[in-house]
């Protein structure tokens, strides 16, 4: 399980990178495959599209079972809404004695890459949720989101919004606003670390007239959570 970092070979980790140069077979998502298609020749493949998760990390069990060396990627890092979990419950079902090793080289998030292009907005708490109710109910979310609110965490929302799923993001934000000033900084980064990367500062009031979609991360300020030149800061609690 090899996390390859957000989006650019800059941001993976050595430890990744000589992972996958070491294995057989390359195992992911179609597009994050292409992201790392310069480290690939020589190397079997096997990509699939969404919804195919449980089907390509089985292949990817089988596969070294069979005596391969393979590399199952995911962005950011796999154990953070990435496939180090199914791979682990897949493997699991095997019998011990033919379990292949697993080992999860983990990798730079797209939440603390998102961060970074923002200025330092994870600085105290946060909770970080994902908006997609695919596996997840959607009240579970909800309740998941009023909870971070009213304990004035930092938010952090994977999935915002997908050309079927549009009123997730404004749900959440009414939710917030319960608890939140309408002037509380709110981040977008879309497309972080890769060509077409870009970052908003909004507010709470207004954050979501933005352009988000599933390429989006939101990072919704704290009480404290303040803006300076285009940098979303929150206070550690130092005394300066």
């Amino acid at each position: 399980m090899v996390g390859i970092g957000p989006g650019s070979l800059e941001d993976m980790s050595l430890r990744a990178h000589q992972t996958i140069s070491q294995a057989d077979t390359i195992v992911g998502y179609d597009t994050y495959i292409e992201l790392i298609d310069e480290l690939l020749p020589g190397k079997a493949v096997i990509g699939t599209g969404m919804m195919q998760e449980i089907d390509r990390c089985q292949a990817a069990v089988d596969e070294a079972i069979a005596g391969k060396n393979v590399a199952v990627i995911s962005s950011g890092d796999p154990g953070i809404y990435g496939m180090a979990g199914l791979v682990w419950e897949l493997a699991m079902k095997q019998p011990a004695a033919t379990r292949p090793e697993v080992v999860v080289v983990p990798g730079i998030s797209a939440v603390g890459a998102s961060a970074a292009i923002l200025g330092a907005p994870l600085m105290h708490d946060f909770a970080v949720i994902s908006l997609s109710d695919l596996l997840t109910p959607w009240e579970v979310i909800k309740k998941r989101a009023e909870m971070a609110a009213a304990g004035d965490f930092v938010m952090a929302i994977y999935n915002p919004k997908s050309t079927k799923r549009v009123s997730q993001i404004e749900e959440v934000r009414e939710i917030v606003l319960r608890y939140r000033d309408g002037k509380t900084p709110v981040g977008i980064v879309q497309h972080a670390s890769r060509k077409k990367e870009n970052k908003v500062i909004s507010d709470l009031t207004n954050f979501t007239q933005e352009h988000i979609d599933m390429f989006s991360l939101v990072v919704i300020g704290n009480s404290q959570t303040y803006v300076q030149d285009g940098v979303m800061i929150t206070p550690r609690g130092y005394r300066l």
